[in-house]
């Protein structure tokens, strides 16, 4: 009997053997080495893992398929330019084991659901292309002439083209990307949701509307020379531990740090750095001079009372603000403070759950210094009021005049490794006007200026059988996305679905009438075409482009690039119509950045300067102090509070990752830098909380989460107590994702709030 959707959806309940810890308090250092060396050495041919650590974010190497944390524009470590969780993510994509038809002839569909996720991804690198006809319980392997025409077939018999989804993961190239949605608006639809759309939609919107770019405003080189680094909702430690080194740099510079996040992160205590043997020896370095054990969601609360307690010293001393700055850069300077002033201050900082004595340790640092950087991720960015967080962040930094000048600015940290230059080359299901109508001058037909369906609409779209066709280039969609048995039923509704994939994951499971699975070239892999091997490009967290190049031998013959894919998808879809050769791109890549050169601002001459071995920056307004605003000014904004109220029984939740995890990517089972081994199940809680409920360390619980009537359960968790602020509590996605509404989202962004969900804790 065949499982349902939300079967094959949900991670499996069981429970392994849970070993707890106290958390450490130190970070990297030989813990690191040690995991690198195991996941290389279980996973990698030992030739293999060598070619790999010499070239992985050097200059002329490849770029690390995990994070999109920037590489040094000058001297690049000689030891190894990469981190714990880069290793980890090549042992992944390098792994020495295949899988492809007798694999899929072994295994049913149904029996892959029940693996876990880390099973799935271990199984091995995804060795040809297949498919899985309608009614079908196995996959069956396909030539890729006829996974082609199969796509172009489903594609063509649609009533509209906006009855198709194109989805795309942050780990595609620039050339792939930009060639993806060219064909997605020749084809004649916006629907190009992407990653963004989950993660750091938030941050685009917030920085557009307030500083003229979506993106951030400092350098590397920023990050040593500032005075003062507040990083805020980010565990640097696991998502980007590379930024541990830079961190580190500024504390060596007399930079002061300030941590705001709910849970102590070992990372932000102290860093010993894996390539400094006197660190090694001594311990490390002191990272968070201040830390801030905010309560969820409370970051407006504490970002206003800081502002208060700012404007009160302004009006005493009248030596604070950065008057020139604001008179001279800024709008609506006098609107915010009349709003501000609305405001008490002793409501706020109880709102944001931080205690006196530590808030006035932060607000000294920020009162006494103006290169100021802030630094966030998804712990700001996965909220309703997700907008407002940032926004609020910006008032604070104009307040100061921290913009624009060396040592100050913004920076919020991507997580993959180029989903700020998939949106640069125009996967974006908005595009401006000015982008389409350089593609209608360039390629001589009209794009749709219809805005396509972000994530959240997406699912929707094919839950109500208005979307029956879809298209994954890269990702694992149904384990990123909220609501998990609501999605799994969407994509089940379509009549096609496809996923371009290295590995196997649970997205392959959860399929529609038919399905394909596409197995393409990682970023370690050598990419031969017609014209010699080709190097791609990508775009990092602080808008530097750089060329990648694999290193290792494809794993399979049957592998095609994502360019590759994508030029053979066009071609069997919109060959008679199309006004573009489609077949010629994936022989040359040089061709496709020429075309970028031509419709993408800040890309002249782009196959020139991408042969720079450090790469080169883009255009960055908000950078040099010139804002691209509707007024030429940087704007101030009114925030308000969030106004969610708890009842008695009731916490608020928020969504994490495990160290050995990478977005829905599972490394491994153990969390050690917060003290978890062997299992991902756990519910994290106040020992408070706790006693009031009268549980145990280890108890089994369910949770469950309500919103507009709609009751959502995730089952067989077990409580570890944590040091965590109360009345909330934090689990792990992809296993809790169950419990995030499809409903609940940023205003503007339409980000899902996942790090705000209210549930209650029920015990078995």
């Amino acid at each position: 009997m065949s499982l349902k959707n939300e079967d094959k959806a949900n991670t499996p309940e069981g429970f392994l053997e849970l070993k707890t810890s106290e958390p450490p308090k130190n970070s990297v250092g030989f813990g690191a080495i040690k995991s690198s060396i195991v996941h290389a050495a279980k996973y990698m041919n030992p030739t293999d893992a060598l070619k790999l650590s010499l070239k992985i974010n050097q200059k002329g190497g490849f770029d690390c398929p995990g994070c999109a944390w920037p590489d040094p524009d000058e001297e690049r470590s000689s030891l190894g330019e990469y981190c714990e969780n880069g290793i980890k993510a090549i042992a992944e994509e390098a792994q020495s084991k295949t899988i492809g038809a007798s694999f899929f002839a072994e295994h049913s569909v149904d029996d892959l659901s029940k693996w876990s996720d880390f099973e799935l991804g271990k199984s091995g690198r995804l060795a040809e292309p297949m498919y899985l006809e309608k009614g079908g319980t196995h996959y069956q392997p396909i030539s890729w002439d006829n996974a082609f025409k199969k796509v172009g077939q489903h594609l063509n018999a649609l009533d509209n083209p906006d009855e198709a989804i194109f989805y795309t993961s942050g780990r595609t190239t620039n050339e792939a990307a930009f060639l993806y949605q060219l064909f997605v608006r020749e084809y004649g639809t916006s629907n190009l949701p992407d990653c963004s759309n989950m993660c750091h939609e938030a941050s685009g919107s917030a920085l557009s509307e307030t500083l003229g770019i979506g993106k951030g405003s400092v350098t590397l080189n920023d990050l040593y020379k500032a005075e003062v680094v507040v990083v805020v909702g980010q565990n640097p430690a696991t998502n980007h531990p590379r930024m541990l080194s830079a961190l580190e740099k500024c504390k060596n510079n007399g930079g002061k740090i300030i941590a705001i996040n709910p849970l102590p992160e070992a990372g932000l205590i102290k860093f010993t750095n894996p390539q400094n043997p006197l660190k090694l020896l001594t311990g490390g370095t002191e990272i968070a001079d201040v830390f801030v054990p905010i309560t969820i969601n409370g970051d407006v609360a504490f970002f206003k009372a800081l502002l208060l307690k700012l404007l009160e010293k302004e009006e005493e001393n009248s030596d604070v603000f950065d008057k020139v700055f604001i008179e001279e850069k800024t709008y609506d300077f006098n609107n915010f403070i009349s709003d501000l002033k609305t405001y008490n201050f002793e409501d706020c900082l109880e709102a944001s759950g931080v205690s006196r004595e530590i808030f006035d340790k932060a607000f000294q640092l920020i009162l006494n210094n103006n290169k100021i950087i802030v630094c966030w991720a998804m712990g700001l960015t996965q909220h309703q009021n997700a907008v407002d967080n940032i926004r609020e962040i910006v008032n604070l930094l104009l307040l100061k005049g921290s913009i624009g000048k060396e040592g100050a600015g913004t920076c919020p940290v991507r997580g993959h490794s180029n989903v700020q230059g998939d949106r640069t080359v125009g996967i974006w299901e908005s595009a401006p006007q000015e982008f389409l109508d350089k593609i209608e001058e360039k390629y001589g037909f009209k794009p749709s200026p219809k805005h396509g369906y972000s994530v959240i609409e997406a699912i929707k779209a094919m839950y109500e059988m208005k979307a029956k066709v879809f298209f994954g280039l890269g990702g694992n969609f149904i384990s990123a996305v909220p609501d998990t048995n609501y999605s799994a039923q969407a994509m089940a509704n379509c009549n096609l679905t496809v996923h371009v994939s290295t590995k196997l994951n649970r997205s392959h499971l959860v399929t529609g009438k038919e399905a394909l699975i596409f197995p393409c070239l990682g970023r370690t892999e050598l990419d031969y075409q017609k014209t010699g091997i080709q190097v791609q490009s990508v775009e990092n967290s602080m808008g530097i482009v750089s060329s990648t190049k694999g290193v290792l031998e494809p794993c399979s013959k049957d592998l095609l690039s994502e360019v590759a894919v994508v030029c053979g998808i066009a071609n069997a879809t919109i060959k008679k119509r199309s006004k573009i050769d489609w077949l010629l791109y994936k022989d040359d890549y040089n061709l496709v950045r020429d075309d970028i050169a031509e419709v993408v601002d800040g890309f002249k001459n782009y196959n020139t300067r991408l042969k720079k071995p450090s790469g080169f920056y883009l255009p960055n307004g908000a950078r040099i102090g010139e804002f691209n605003t509707k007024t030429g000014k940087a704007h101030f904004s009114i925030n308000r509070l969030p106004s969610w109220k708890l009842k008695n029984d009731e916490l608020i939740m928020m969504t994490i990752r495990s160290h050995d995890q990478f977005n829905t990517t599972i490394y491994g089972l153990n969390d050690r830098y917060r003290g978890i081994y062997n299992e991902r199940r756990v519910v994290f809680m106040n020992r408070n909380d706790m006693r009031i409920r009268g549980l145990k360390e280890h108890q089994i619980v369910n949770l469950k989460s309500e919103y507009s009537g709609v009751i959502r359960k995730a089952n067989n968790f077990k409580v570890v107590g944590y040091d965590i602020p109360k009345n909330c509590c934090a689990t792990y996605f992809p296993e809790t994702n169950v419990l995030v509404p499809l409903e609940s989202f940023a205003h503007t962004a339409k980000t899902p709030a996942s790090k705000s969900v209210i549930i209650t804790v029920l015990p078995l």
